[in-house]
């Protein structure tokens, strides 16, 4: 694994489904509330992100975490945050948006990428 010192590895909207699927990694929305019930990945964790910092401590150290947003932004400063406290953190390219190109499922059926 890559130490905190090494630059944080995007994953693809691909790799993140099939290690999702393979319950391999934790799987964290950032966005708002009104995004996540737009759309979101099924079975992800939704912690919005002015609130991590208050949830940093149920998130489990020992488990690859992958956060994501809508196109990659904030996801990217939680992944940088998260490494640097010592976490096996990685951010999803793209965001849902990349997601959503890729014709990769949301939730609910029907489920949109709200904009800003």
């Amino acid at each position: 694994m890559p130490s905190a010192t090494d630059p944080p590895e995007d994953l693809s909207p691909e790799q993140v489904s099939e290690l999702h699927r393979q319950d391999e990694i934790q799987l964290l929305d950032v966005r708002e509330p009104y995004e996540h019930e737009a759309g979101h990945i099924e079975g992800d964790r939704h912690v919005e992100f002015i609130r991590l910092s208050h949830e940093a401590g149920s998130i489990a150290k020992d488990r690859t975490v992958v956060f994501y947003c809508r196109s990659g932004g904030r996801s990217a400063v939680a992944t940088e945050v998260f490494r640097a406290a010592g976490y096996d953190a990685r951010n999803m390219a793209g965001g849902l948006l990349a997601w959503n190109r890729e014709g990769l499922p949301l939730r609910p059926e029907g489920g949109t990428v709200a904009d800003h």
